[in-house]
C-alpha cells in the first residue's frame, strides 16, 4: 500500500557530470563535452541552444553548443548561497515566455538554513547575463536540519510552477511534517507566478479552499524529492524520492491528475511499513493509501 497512482522502484544509475558533461561515441564510451564544471547539481535551457548549468556553489553558468564554457556565470549569488553538504543552489526553471519577459527561478538554501524561492531577471542589456539585483523572493521556508531539501522547481504543461521540498531532514522525517497538510515540508507545491503578489495559488489547486490543508500543496508525503520530471509527450510526471535505507521510489503521477496524492512517507518506506506511529488520520485527502500493483522485473 503506498499511493493513488502506481509507482515504480528501481535501481538507478545517475551520472554526475561535476567536470565534464559527456555524450556516448560508436564505442559506447563517454567522450568529454564540456570541461571546467563543478559541482554541477542541474542543467536546463531557455529555449535556444544554450545549455544552463546551476553550480550548487552559488553559480549559473552557460555551455554553447560546442561545449564551451562561457568565462562569466549567468549568475552568481554565491555570496547569499550556503553550500555545505546537500544545500546549496539547488534548482532552476526559466519562464515558458522568459523569450519575452526574461524571468527565471531559483530554490537555493541562504543563511539561517533557510530555502529561498526567488525570481531573477536576465540583464536589459547582455542576453548572457542575469541581473543579480532583480531578485524578488517568492516563498522562504525554514529548515529545521541540514539535509533533505528536495530543491527542483519546473514549469508544467499548465503553466504553474511546481517545487519540490523535501521533509526537513532528520532520520525518519522525526516531527512527521512530510504527511502535515499544515506544513509545505515534504510536498509538492503549484503555484501562479504569472498572478497574485508575489504568486497566486491555482483555483484547481486539491487544497485551494480547505482550512486544514494548504492552498500550495499539489501532492504530500515525500522525503526528499531531489528531482521530478514531466514528460514532454504526454505531460505525466514523474518524481525521483530519495529513500530512507531500503528503497528509492520513483513516484508516477498520471497527466490527468487532479493533485492530492499522499506518496506515503513516513509511514511507507517504498511498499513497506516504515514508521506508523503518530499516524495523522484526518488529513483532508479521501483516502491516505490505496493498494497498487508493483512493476515487472526489468531485466
Amino acid at each position: 500500500m503506498k499511493s493513488l497512482h502506481t509507482r515504480f522502484w528501481l535501481l538507478i544509475f545517475l551520472p554526475i557530470f561535476n567536470n565534464t558533461m559527456g555524450q556516448t561515441t560508436g564505442e559506447g564510451k563517454m567522450t568529454p563535452f564540456a570541461t571546467g564544471l563543478s559541482n554541477s547539481v542541474t542543467i536546463t535551457n531557455a529555449g535556444d541552444s544554450r545549455l544552463f548549468v546551476v553550480d550548487q556553489a552559488g553559480y549559473i553558468r552557460i555551455v554553447d553548443t560546442n561545449g564551451q564554457v562561457y568565462p562569466e556565470p549567468f549568475l552568481d549569488i554565491h555570496e547569499k548561497v550556503v553550500f555545505e553538504g546537500e544545500r546549496g543552489l539547488l534548482g532552476l526553471a526559466f519562464h515558458p515566455q522568459y523569450a519575452s519577459n526574461g524571468y527565471f527561478f531559483v530554490n537555493y538554501v541562504e543563511q539561517g538554513n533557510r530555502t529561498r524561492i526567488s525570481r531573477f531577471e536576465v540583464s536589459a542589456d547582455n542576453a548572457d547575463r542575469a541581473d543579480p539585483e532583480s531578485e524578488l523572493n517568492l516563498i522562504t521556508q525554514l529548515q529545521p536540519f541540514n539535509n533533505h531539501n528536495g530543491g527542483d522547481l519546473k514549469f508544467g504543461p499548465d503553466g504553474f510552477l511546481y517545487i519540490a521540498l523535501g521533509d526537513g531532514g532528520g532520520s525518519g522525517d522525526p516531527d512527521n511534517r512530510a504527511r502535515n497538510p499544515m506544513e509545505r515540508l515534504g510536498k509538492m507545491l503549484r503555484i501562479d507566478v504569472n498572478q497574485g503578489d508575489p504568486y497566486a495559488i491555482p483555483t484547481s489547486n486539491p487544497f485551494y479552499d480547505s482550512t486544514t490543508a494548504l492552498g500550495e500543496i499539489w501532492a504530500l508525503g515525500l522525503r526528499n524529492p531531489w528531482r521530478f520530471s514531466f514528460d514532454r509527450l504526454t505531460g505525466d510526471l514523474w518524481i525521483a524520492d530519495v529513500g530512507q535505507s531500503e528503497l528509492e521510489e520513483i513516484n508516477f503521477q498520471s497527466a490527468a491528475s487532479e493533485g492530492g496524492e499522499n506518496y506515503g512517507w513516513r509511514c511507507y518506506e517504498g511498499n513497506e511499513s516504515f514508521i506508523s506511529a503518530g499516524l495523522m488520520v484526518n488529513l483532508p485527502i479521501p483516502s491516505p493509501f490505496t493498494p497498487i500493483p508493483m512493476a515487472p522485473n526489468v531485466p
